[in-house]
């Protein structure tokens, strides 16, 4: 097998693996109407059959990511797969939410070993010359799961069953690996698995992330004891599982900073986007899905050029442009919602909003994946797609928290009225990646220096 057409391949079946994650983390945003009807749950218990997922996809990726460095990342990979597919038939048999949200846990944990491994694979793959590229390509395959994940929830729903979602997973996973069969296996790290940073890492990212939904200072608290005390382990292991030289590198740290505020600003975002368009504009599932393309087709459109033009012009311009562009669109929204809008008042934003997203996201992966060198791109994917998770399950607790201060589920003007407090959020949470976004390159530079060689 030749260096491209090997490449394309892992590329080819990175991007539908990923594809595969991103959909369950937005296809359930035009299903929550029908399965809280179904369930018989409030909004509050509502939330958790994202954040379940969210949770457990954020908090195991570092560890999935050192797993796959120890014994192969297409091995790892694989076993995500299928656990991944395993846990969708059991959000599709569940008959009560506790089992839903148990779940949709389980079905994070295999997405926890997907999408870092995917990156890294890709990354590993591709030489530094052409990485830009690739990556833009494999964010707009990705960057489908944005449009098509509320479609795919509106049409199962509308078709009256929000089950087939989860079932669908199955028999797209058992094509990913009978091809992931014929990519081969990465070198494998001799040193063995940090434990203590596992599992300081998992536990300061499961308390932090659970602390915030909804509020719970005593677990916040004890978050931020196991993520000083996963800093001081790993600063003196002599494998870390996440090596904090790469953080020296201001690409690194600027690119990990901006996505994860991103992930705050647009998941909290598709949240209660959707809903607002059934409980305040009176869409049915399968219209509000068909609502958010303009938005979701951007990610489709954008990255590409957005990965061509990155070498010329470095990833600053996109990081910041991007995000503020997105970030006004969501004060425009929020200062035009109303009960009973018309939708076309609101198509202009929602493209602009999309663009902008869909210009950051490969320069914040560019920055992190550019900035280390192949024996670290495994665990430089982890810590940023953890921290892309970390910041989306941040981003749904502070929408709703802002919500449920400013409104109601009961009427379309109460829902209303909390969607744009909601949306403010959103739009301060893209400001302030736009601010870490002024860290990252400016320019290309004509080398850059790899993080896993700068010192501590």
């Amino acid at each position: 097998m030749t260096q491209n057409s090997h490449a394309r391949r892992v590329l080819g079946v990175a991007s539908v693996a990923a594809l595969l994650v991103g959909l369950d983390s937005t296809v359930v945003a035009t299903a929550l109407t029908a399965i809280r009807a179904d369930l018989g749950v409030s909004g509050e218990q509502l939330e958790w059959t994202v954040n379940a997922y969210t949770l457990s996809f954020a908090v195991l990726m570092l560890t999935a990511a050192a797993l796959g460095d120890r014994f192969g990342r297409r091995r790892v990979f694989g076993i995500g797969l299928g656990l991944f597919a395993l846990a969708s038939a059991g959000c599709a048999l569940a008959q009560d939410l506790p089992t839903l949200i148990a779940a949709r846990a389980v079905q994070g944990a295999g997405a926890a070993a997907v999408m870092p491994l995917a990156m890294a694979l890709l990354g590993a793959s591709v030489p530094p010359e052409r990485r830009a590229r690739a990556l833009g390509a494999f964010t707009a395959v990705v960057g489908a799961s944005v449009p098509a994940g509320p479609l795919l929830g509106g049409l199962v729903v509308d078709a009256g069953t929000w089950q087939l979602v989860f079932w669908l997973n199955v028999p797209v996973v058992a094509v990913l690996l009978f091809a992931l069969r014929r990519i081969p296996e990465t070198p494998r790290a001799s040193a063995r698995p940090d434990v203590p940073g596992l599992v300081l890492g998992a536990g300061a990212a499961c308390a932090l992330v659970y602390g915030l939904s909804p509020l719970n200072a005593p677990v916040l608290a004890l978050g931020t004891i196991l993520a000083v005390a996963f800093v001081l382990v790993e600063r003196r292991s002599a494998a870390p599982m996440l090596p904090l030289r790469l953080f020296a590198s201001r690409p690194f740290s600027a690119g990990n900073a901006a996505i994860s505020l991103l992930g705050a600003s647009t998941m909290g975002a598709i949240y209660y986007m959707a809903q607002f368009f059934q409980s305040g504009l009176g869409s049915r599932p399968l219209l509000a899905g068909l609502q958010l393309v303009p938005w979701g087709a951007m990610t489709i459109l954008v990255p590409r050029l957005a990965g061509a033009l990155i070498p010329r012009f470095g990833e600053r311009p996109f990081i910041v442009g991007g995000m503020l562009l997105h970030g006004a669109s969501m004060l425009w929204i929020a200062a035009i919602a109303a009960p009973g809008l018309g939708y076309w008042h609101l198509a202009i934003p929602l493209i602009l909003s999309g663009t902008g997203v869909a210009a950051a996201i490969p320069a914040t992966q560019s920055a992190v994946l550019g900035s280390v060198g192949p024996p670290d791109m495994g665990k430089a994917s982890g810590a940023y797609s953890t921290l892309r998770q970390l910041g989306g399950a941040f981003g749904v607790a502070a929408l709703v928290a802002a919500f449920t201060a400013n409104g109601s589920l009961t009427s379309p003007a109460g829902f209303t009225d909390g969607f744009s407090a909601a949306l403010a959020v959103s739009a301060a949470l893209a400001v302030a990646a736009a601010c870490a976004g002024l860290a990252a390159a400016r320019r290309p530079a004509p080398t850059r220096k790899p993080a896993s060689a700068l010192a501590d």
